[in-house]
């Protein structure tokens, strides 16, 4: 019964209550998508305005409501491929942040931000201050 009752509340096909067009959890229409969705199939909004929003309760979230957003997905375009000077440009900003400048080795992965270096170099900064 609470169920029902919290369907109903968020059922707001009109944008009335909302502003925008606002159905419960799984009850949308089949034409819209959330962004992860989208991505799924390979397409982006591309521009268009957000067609309405899927409205749920909530445990975890502050105000005890979450939402996600829609779009027509007739009105999506296709994802846009990278060229390969782009992802040349990606792979080398990408190495740029697993490079330890102390060491100067591939760490293999992404540095900590907090300590500026690859694990094994902090690890042993701080040995030879608790050794000194």
């Amino acid at each position: 019964m609470t169920r029902r009752r919290s369907s109903a509340r968020f059922f707001d096909p009109t944008g009335a209550r909302f502003g925008i067009p606002t159905w419960p959890w799984r009850m949308a229409p089949p034409h819209l998508r959330t962004l992860r969705q989208l991505a799924a199939e390979g397409l982006r909004p591309g521009g268009q305005e957000i067609a309405g929003q899927v409205l749920w309760n909530s445990r975890r979230y502050r105000k005890g409501v979450r939402a996600a957003y829609l779009y027509d997905v007739r009105l999506a375009l296709p994802k846009r491929v990278p060229t390969d000077r782009q992802r040349a440009a990606l792979g080398k900003a990408l190495a740029a942040r697993r490079m330890c400048p102390t060491c100067r080795r591939d760490a293999g992965y992404v540095l900590p931000r907090h300590l500026g270096e690859c694990l094994d170099c902090a690890d042993a900064i701080g040995t030879e201050v608790s050794a000194a």
